[in-house]
């Protein structure tokens, strides 16, 4: 288990903190939902306008020299949304086999045309794969969307189904300036925790993968 960032390529931008702030406690409902609001509806409901520009390119390619990925082995990414990441490590391995899961039906239909035949539709808690169905299973900002009991089973069904290596991404917080932010812009999170609180979780259910944290700054 290491804790490695594996998105340090992905572009940072400046996060309208406030305004999200100030739109929280009525948009948190509706974001919940991971339909068009939350993909393609106002920045203050999620992503506003979640399309594809080619930033994912450089992540594909770190997870594939991190993990020596090569043709014919088997990924999956769990919370896939629109497919960018697969669509980009299909690009960056030639013949490596990508899968997705993703609980929105609308982030599925939209997805880029390469990879929708890939993608399921699902629960990260329940996935629909056989034991060591993959050589690598990842899931990025997406298992801290379930309550602490779902958040656990994701972790296990993780494992369950890589026969190699697992990477999960969680919102947490380093300082407490970013523990606030995270509270003001949050809209979907419903079990986070600092650091040694997600390394407990880990321990608990018997996590071995490698893992990072989402910090908003």
């Amino acid at each position: 288990m290491t804790e490695i960032n594996l998105l340090d390529r992905y572009p940072r931008s400046r996060r309208p903190i406030a305004a999200r702030e100030a739109s929280v406690p009525r948009e948190r409902d509706v974001a919940r939902r991971f339909g068009r609001e939350y993909f393609d509806g106002e920045r203050t409901q999620g992503y506003g306008g979640y399309r594809y520009d080619g930033r994912w390119v450089p992540i594909a390619e770190r997870f594939r020299d991190y993990y020596a990925l090569t043709g014919g082995q088997r990924v999956l990414d769990v919370g896939c949304a629109k497919g960018f990441l697969m669509h980009d490590l299909r690009g960056v391995v030639r013949d490596l086999r990508v899968f997705g899961l993703d609980v929105s039906a609308y982030a599925l239909e939209n997805a880029m045309v390469d990879v929708r035949g890939s993608c399921a539709r699902g629960t990260a808690d329940i996935l629909p794969y056989a034991d060591d169905s993959f050589d690598l299973v990842i899931s990025i900002n997406t298992i801290h969307n379930l309550d602490l009991d779902r958040c656990k089973q994701a972790l296990r069904e993780m494992s369950r189904v890589s026969r190699l290596h697992t990477y999960v991404q969680v919102d947490s917080w380093l300082t407490e300036e970013q523990h606030e932010n995270f509270e003001r812009w949050q809209l979907t999170a419903r079990t986070y925790f600092a650091p040694d609180g997600w390394r407990r979780v880990f321990d608990e259910v018997g996590y071995t993968g490698d893992y990072y944290w989402t910090l908003t700054e």
